[in-house]
Order: structure tokens, then C-alpha cells, then sequence
């Protein structure tokens, strides 16, 4: 079965919704991003997550120590580096949570074309999230990459093909990939918040499809 991420979690109606409707994870992005929360409101926010909802939190070029904290403090499950965290980066970043806390370490590649899978190689990682490359974002565009080379990906480990997702089109990424996970902020959203009934309709999309 395909896990689910509601990414972008970042009010109480939020999670009531998700509560409800019971995706595999849910995102607190801890980036720039108009989908960010602080530290502070994300605990609150994980204090009411149903504990059978992972919570990921997502992090661009953040120091370590900085990932370290809002980890503990937040219960996050997965660490999700979005950035240009190269491989050093991540082992450092195991070997400081390893003696203190267990967490998944999740990298975001942005993909431009095959040649954006040869960074695969450098991570040692749980899984990897593939977005679309936008020149200057890094994710939350709303926008599709070509998917069979997601399907490529597959040899380097587990993927969650993320970028543009919605009801219309997340069985054809499913069909094609057969991907560990499936990734979506922007395309359950209305007005630039989350919007209950997307929620539902695209959860019910990827388990109906099995």
C-alpha cells in the first residue's frame, strides 16, 4: 500500500482533518515557505496529531543543532532535508541523533532530468523525496517532473514522488512508479489553506486504487 503525506500541516483545523481522515504522515515545514510554523506551534500542533500519524519535519540548509532541537522538542518521526545538505551532512547529523533519539532521515532531490538521479548515490538515507526542480524554489512549486524517472529511482532505495500530485493524476504516478509514498501540500488546498474535502477525496484516490 502506497503511504500518504499531507505535507504543510500548520493549523488545528489542519489537524482535525487529517485526524479524521488518517494519512501515513503529515509535513511541518520549518523552512521560508508560507506554510511554515515555529517550533512552538508545531509541538501544540503534534500534541493533537493522532499517534498513529507519523510527523515529518522539513528543514532547507538548517544547521544541525537547529534540526536536533525542533526533533526532540516536536516528537518528529522524520527528518526530511530539503536543501543542498550533501552527504557529510547526513552522516554527521546520524551520528548526532543516533546516541540521543531514533528518527528516520528522509532527502529531498529536486529533478531536472536523469542526470539529477546521480545524486542518489551520495546519500545514505531512509528514503528519498523526489520534487520538481524550479529554478530558485526548493518544493512547493505545485508542478510535475517526469515520473519514469522516479521509477529509475527505485534502484537507490524507497521513494515518495512528491511535485504537482493531486486527485487527477496521483493513480497515474502510482500506476507508473509504484512508489513507497506519495507527497501533497499545494493541491489540497483551497485559498492557500488546507481544505478538508481535497484531503479526503485524494486519500480515498490512492487506497481505492489497490
Amino acid at each position: 500500500m502506497t503511504q500518504i503525506k499531507i505535507c504543510g500541516i500548520k493549523r488545528i483545523e489542519d489537524v482535525e482533518y487529517v485526524n479524521k481522515y488518517l494519512p501515513n504522515y503529515i509535513g511541518f515545514v520549518f523552512a521560508e515557505s508560507k506554510r511554515k510554523v515555529t517550533m512552538e506551534q508545531a509541538v501544540k500542533l503534534r500534541n493533537e496529531l493522532d499517534p498513529r500519524i507519523k510527523a515529518v519535519g522539513v528543514f532547507v540548509n538548517e544547521s544541525m543543532d537547529k534540526v536536533m532541537e525542533t526533533a526532540v522538542k516536536c516528537r518528529l518521526d522524520c527528518i526530511q532535508l530539503h536543501g543542498d545538505e550533501n552527504g557529510q551532512y547526513v552522516e554527521n547529523l546520524k551520528n548526532l541523533l543516533k546516541s540521543q533519539y531514533d528518527v528516520e532521515i528522509w532527502k529531498a532531490i529536486r529533478v531536472k532530468d536523469e542526470s539529477s538521479l546521480l545524486l542518489l548515490d551520495e546519500y545514505e538515507v531512509d528514503a528519498f523525496v523526489l520534487d520538481t526542480f524550479v529554478e530558485g524554489a526548493y518544493g512547493g512549486a505545485g508542478k510535475v517532473f517526469d515520473w519514469k524517472l522516479a521509477k529509475l529511482a527505485k534502484s537507490f532505495g524507497k521513494i515518495i514522488v512528491a511535485g504537482g500530485l493531486s486527485i487527477d493524476n496521483v493513480s497515474d504516478a502510482i500506476e507508473l512508479v509504484m512508489p513507497y509514498g506519495v507527497d501533497v501540500s499545494s493541491n489540497v488546498e483551497t485559498d492557500g489553506v488546507k481544505d478538508e474535502v481535497k484531503i479526503r477525496r485524494f486519500i480515498e484516490k490512492v487506497r481505492n486504487h489497490f
